[in-house]
């Protein structure tokens, strides 16, 4: 989708680079020093203690490459992260930057829209919901496209819904908020359907876009298209 300016990061996995070129280097050395220092312990001309310092020196060199090794692991990762994938097929929408364009961490830029993962959420009084069961058939139609109906299945019915005076907790961010038509008047309360497609809609779906659906028995047939009376 974008990519960003990798020269700072090519910078870092060079560095880390070298620094894993030198740490081997040093574990070579401190290799060859334990080598001889094992030599001359075993022919009793250096004390125990010159041995132990080698070996000492060589486990302390041994561990530095082993830092080193995930410095640069680290490091490719990072120039790695540079180069932004989707991780779906979809749309960029609301793309709020441009080429050269300075970021913060954690600015949105953009958003993707999965385009495999689209559903209908239609919205039921609660006296309708007993009619309303999970695989059951749906007929919808797009606004401005009503001679041009497609299906669709139930795939869920909430729960649950945010109470508006409060006396269902906080919880706005984990329950659906649905406003009432009328304040006034004491209607039945709309609770969300999640509806699955399953035809092919008429034109490409659109977050937020009007749908009307029905609910049909699973006997009703699907008609093709609706026909305009002259």
């Amino acid at each position: 989708m974008f990519e960003i300016d990798p020269a700072d990061y090519k910078t870092a996995l060079d560095s880390a680079k070298a620094s894993v070129a030198n740490s081997e280097a040093n574990l070579l050395q401190k290799r060859q020093d334990l080598d001889r220092e094992t030599d001359l312990f075993q022919r009793r001309v250096n004390s125990k203690q010159e041995f132990q310092n080698a070996q000492n020196a060589f486990a302390s060199a041994e561990a530095e490459l082993n830092a080193a090794r995930a410095n640069l692991q680290q490091s490719e990762l990072n120039l790695s992260y540079t180069k932004v994938y989707a991780p779906v097929d979809g749309y960029l929408t609301n793309v709020n930057t441009s080429p050269g364009a300075y970021v913060h961490t954690g600015d949105q830029l953009l958003a993707l829209v999965d385009s495999s993962s689209f559903w209908i959420a239609a919205y039921f009084k609660e006296t309708q919901l007993l009619s309303i069961k999970p695989a059951r058939t749906v007929r919808m139609t797009l606004m401005g496209h009503h001679d041009e109906p497609f299906e669709g299945k139930v795939d869920s019915v909430a729960w649950g819904i945010f109470v508006q005076d409060g006396s269902g907790g906080t919880s706005t961010g984990l329950l659906a908020a649905v406003t009432q038509t009328v304040d006034w008047v004491r209607l039945p309360q709309r609770f969300p359907v999640r509806i699955q497609i399953t035809g092919k809609p008429p034109i490409p779906l659109r977050i937020g876009q009007t749908v009307t659906v029905a609910v049909l028995p699973n006997s009703s047939p699907i008609p093709e298209k609706i026909s305009k009376q002259p």
